[in-house]
């Protein structure tokens, strides 16, 4: 007969050795988790975390196309976002096609189903809280699924220099700029630093918009939308406030020197790179991951199954990830050179 302590120290060891690998089993690699989801979680929209470190709940497609817009690169699933992010866009394209003239908005990259980080490209655009927009204004004809893939943006840039080419940009792409900016959810909106240039030497009366313009690495080919943390969201990081200042100053002469293209020294020895884990994300990130999902796309698709409004009621509870600190650049938006 076994003593009934070995048999308590052997069981003791079992429960932990099963909740040791329960724990690893719940860890990986961020994005290949995040990146393999197809669909969002059927619950009530909330961001948790930051924009570069979060994820995203309740999450709704915007629709591949509308009246005023086409999503690109489809491929990629990335058609996700709050529903505050997927209204806005939407609303952006109807005004500035009603007011401004613009044939309407091609859409890259919001976010992936349930956020998180993404396989390719992004530092941000976890939360469900980017977008990004290209510059190129949409074409009369609708685009087929093919051609959303192989159809590239035009750069605004001269050549290969850091100014706007004056051939390419036009008043309706101010307008455009100005246009996003006007909206009182809209905290940020990136840039190539030429861009920024263009605006501070060309706009006249009103420029209190441009303080909501920043000057970022890319974004040439494209403009990057960033609202705030939404009602409902009390997990979600923000951002600092922005200032008054129109940021035509020095900020922005800064970006014409040599500092911010120097390229980083060697390292001594090869460092290899930091994967974000699971367990590096709000825990309740790892619920998110593993909430139920709907049973069909066009039931959350804002305008379709959602009906324009807010998935219903929460299966995620809103306490279950603590805030912690940020540790996050503030200026994270990094995507690839290509849209």
């Amino acid at each position: 007969m076994i003593p009934k302590t070995l048999l308590r120290l052997a069981l003791g060891a079992l429960i932990a050795f099963t909740s040791t690998f329960e724990a690893i089993a719940e860890d990986g690699p961020a994005k290949q988790l995040f990146g393999a989801q197809t669909l969002p979680t059927v619950s009530a929209p909330q961001s948790a975390g930051f924009y570069a470190k979060g994820c995203l709940a309740g999450g709704v497609a915007l629709p591949v196309d509308g009246p005023a817009w086409q999503v690109m690169r489809l491929s990629r699933n990335r058609r996700w976002g709050h529903p505050r992010m997927i209204a806005l866009l939407e609303r952006l394209a109807r005004d500035a096609a009603a007011k401004d003239g613009w044939p309407g908005l091609l859409v890259g990259d919001i976010s992936q189903p349930r956020g998180g980080p993404m396989l390719t490209g992004h530092a941000s655009h976890q939360v469900g809280l980017d977008a990004d927009i290209w510059l190129t204004p949409m074409p009369k004809h609708r685009f087929t699924d093919e051609e959303r893939e192989k159809v590239s943006a035009a750069s605004m840039l001269k050549g290969d220099t850091l100014y706007v080419d004056p051939d390419k940009w036009t008043p309706a792409r101010t307008a455009l700029l100005k246009r996003a900016a006007s909206y009182p959810e809209v905290e940020r909106i990136f840039v190539h630093p030429g861009i920024k240039k263009k605006l501070c030497d060309s706009v006249q009366g009103d420029r209190s918009w441009m303080a909501k313009i920043r000057p970022y690495w890319g974004h040439y080919y494209h403009f990057h939308v960033r609202i705030k943390c939404q009602p409902g969201s009390p997990n979600c990081k923000p951002q600092e406030p922005i200032g008054a200042d129109d940021g035509c100053g020095k900020s922005l002469a800064w970006w014409f020197t040599d500092e911010p293209w120097k390229k980083a020294p060697e390292p001594a020895k090869p460092v290899k790179p930091k994967v974000m884990m699971l367990s590096d994300l709000p825990k309740l990130c790892v619920q998110i991951l593993n909430a139920p999902g709907p049973k069909s796309v066009d039931e959350v698709t804002f305008g379709v199954g959602t009906k324009g409004a807010q998935p219903a009621a929460a299966d995620v509870p809103a306490t279950a990830y603590a805030p912690e600190g940020n540790d996050v650049p503030e200026d994270v938006p990094v995507p690839g050179q290509k849209p």
